[in-house]
């Protein structure tokens, strides 16, 4: 293909981001600030550039304990208003200046409320959690022209997913978009939390579930049928469903062909699955047949920091990768901002005054 997007041309493109988790993309310069700040004592280095050479390691190292223990510092010095404030509004800075005009960013409150001495003794409460990180999008929304909405989180494992759907509900009117269940996958079924969905159905409240990153094609039924979830964090293994993939005539089975007749939004992460082995490699990743079958895919960052990425380093691997041009990298942005937690009127908005406009600047540059 010629006139490939180089990555500086993709970073001037207006994307958009369904799948980020705001515990793994601080900056290694603010957590080393916020260390020193709030007396935590644990990180492995205090040098930003050791910090991000760490957090680079840990991560690629194959170790799932290594790969867990980065969102020990990074949760860790996220334990006072300030910081949650400093980090949401640095989240949105860093978003804005990749190119993305509209973000959705996920995070789980219980896990900000342990106080700077751990034991929560002097912790935040859910409430204030929740309003801290809300002014840090607000302010940087204002201040850097990005329209950021928030995610709250339960952890899979945890028995507190109907007191976090009640919170995202409290605050849906204020900036909060939308609810999402994080952790192990297995042993931690979406069914044990099937109460909390119940709930938010009845509440007309969206939600996505991460599914079918780790466990496969059971996870992927459960979160869709039996809770009914919106959209599906990562849903790789929805692949196990395709037969004859990469040959002239895929077959699906019933569960993918049901994902892709309703239209069931895929957040996939290329450069996370890689990390944690739901993938081989960028070229492997199930994201190049999907797109051929014309799956809901969208692509995404899930941790900038562990990953080393942006979401404009996404896109450019997978121009490396399937040799994607223009057309695909707008049908990727297009198909997530069809799927964004807000009203109807706000994505079409921009979705034909900001996204299409831009990209069509860009090709149109790409062949003068």
């Amino acid at each position: 293909m010629t006139n490939r997007p180089s990555l500086d041309d993709i970073r001037r493109a207006p994307k958009v981001l369904l799948h980020d988790h705001l515990d793994g993309g601080l900056r290694p310069a603010t957590i080393a600030e916020l260390a020193r700040e709030t007396g935590y004592d644990r990180l492995p280095a205090t040098d930003p550039d050791d910090l991000r050479a760490w957090f680079a390691e840990a991560s690629d190292s194959g170790s799932l304990e290594r790969y867990l223990e980065t969102f020990d510092h990074t949760v860790g010095v996220m334990q006072t208003a300030e910081a949650l404030t400093r980090v949401a509004y640095e989240c949105a800075e860093d978003l804005a200046r990749d190119g993305v005009v509209y973000a959705e960013v996920r995070y789980a409150p219980e896990q900000h409320t342990r106080g700077v001495g751990g034991d929560g003794s002097r912790g935040l409460s859910l409430e204030q959690v929740v309003e801290a990180v809300l002014k840090g999008f607000a302010d940087g929304g204002r201040d850097f022209g990005i329209r950021v909405g928030v995610l709250l989180t339960a952890m899979r494992h945890q028995a507190r997913s109907m007191e976090i759907a009640e919170l995202a509900v409290r605050y849906r009117d204020a900036g909060v978009v939308g609810f999402d269940i994080a952790g192990a996958e297995a042993g931690y079924p979406p069914t044990r939390h099937l109460d909390a969905f119940e709930y938010l159905q009845r509440e007309n409240a969206h939600f996505t579930i991460h599914a079918g990153e780790a466990f496969g094609l059971p996870s992927i039924w459960q979160a869709i049928q039996w809770c009914g979830a919106d959209r599906l964090g990562h849903g790789v293994r929805i692949i196990d469903d395709v037969t004859d993939r990469h040959g002239e005539r895929p077959q699906l089975g019933r569960l993918a062909a049901y994902v892709r007749d309703k239209r069931i939004p895929l957040e996939m992460c290329p450069s996370s699955n890689v990390q944690t082995g739901a993938a081989k490699s960028i070229a492997a990743h199930p994201i190049g047949p999907l797109r051929r079958l014309y799956f809901r895919v969208t692509v995404n960052t899930d941790n900038r920091l562990m990953s080393g990425t942006t979401l404009s380093e996404e896109f450019a691997k997978l121009v490396e990768a399937f040799d994607y041009g223009w057309d695909d990298l707008q049908w990727f942005t297009v198909n997530a901002m069809k799927s964004a937690f807000i009203g109807f009127d706000e994505r079409l908005e921009l979705i034909n005054g900001v996204i299409k406009p831009g990209f069509a600047q860009l090709k149109w540059r790409s062949h003068s």
